[in-house]
């Protein structure tokens, strides 16, 4: 995904809906557009909050509710038992929404996007521009630039593609680069030598096949011996 941003991952045409339209017809446009959320915009089109297939499901089961005991009623702030009760039991998306949106620019990268998410624990981040709905990037954007092919470029030669896979192993302070000798042949990355560990092993694997130019990695290194543990 390197060099993505979320003008390239977004999808651009967007479907939302006014704050005044009734649950139950959010309910049948997520249905029947194969959509998990909404955008909630006013008039002037500036961003409300947005509806979820969370937010309704909250909603559906707020109709089973039961009034809070006088013991837990103790306990409870009012108002956030306001606030959830308006949530689970409102009509309309104004009602219902999230109103705390996480957005992004047009330009935010797609790691910092994946990172995002993953910290706030979230499906799906809006694209804003000058306060504009631009477009929504979800998990399933993001995965499908990750299995996308990479742009062709230009041919890398087998030497700098090792110069460029030795310069990352020296990045990483447990990649032995005194006992692990790289070579690369039509752009294929081969270790000789000798590993400490099989997670070394599979760490050089993967530190390799990120390596730009890489098309295979081949590894041919064996155990290190015990002699050579004792003058490490």
């Amino acid at each position: 995904m390197n060099g993505l941003t979320a003008r390239d991952l977004m999808t651009p045409d967007v479907v939302t809906v006014p704050p005044e339209t009734p649950v139950a017809a959010m309910a049948r446009l997520l249905a029947d557009r194969g959509i998990s959320a909404v955008p909630v915009l006013n008039k002037a089109g500036t961003v409300l909050g947005i509806v979820t297939e969370a937010d309704l499901i909250r909603r559906l089961a707020g109709e089973e509710d039961k009034p809070a005991g006088w013991f837990r009623s103790l306990f409870t702030d009012p108002g956030t038992e306001a606030d959830r009760y308006a949530r689970t039991h409102g009509a309309t998306a104004a009602d219902v929404m999230t109103e705390s949106v996480v957005a992004v620019g047009e330009e935010t990268s797609a790691a910092q996007i994946a990172q995002m998410m993953e910290e706030k624990r979230i499906r799906r981040v809006l694209v804003l521009a000058n306060g504009r709905l631009r477009g929504i990037v979800s998990r399933a954007d993001l995965l499908r630039a990750l299995v996308a092919p990479p742009p062709q470029e230009g041919e890398l030669s087998d030497d700098r593609i090792r110069r460029a896979v030795l310069a990352a192993m020296r990045r990483e302070p447990w990649a032995d680069t005194f006992y692990t000798m790289v070579e690369v042949k039509q752009g294929v990355v081969e270790f000789h030598g000798f590993m400490r560990t099989e997670a070394v092993k599979r760490g050089l694997r993967v530190l390799a096949e990120n390596v730009p130019g890489v098309k295979g990695v081949v590894d041919h290194t064996q155990p290190m011996p015990v002699y050579l543990y004792a003058a490490a």
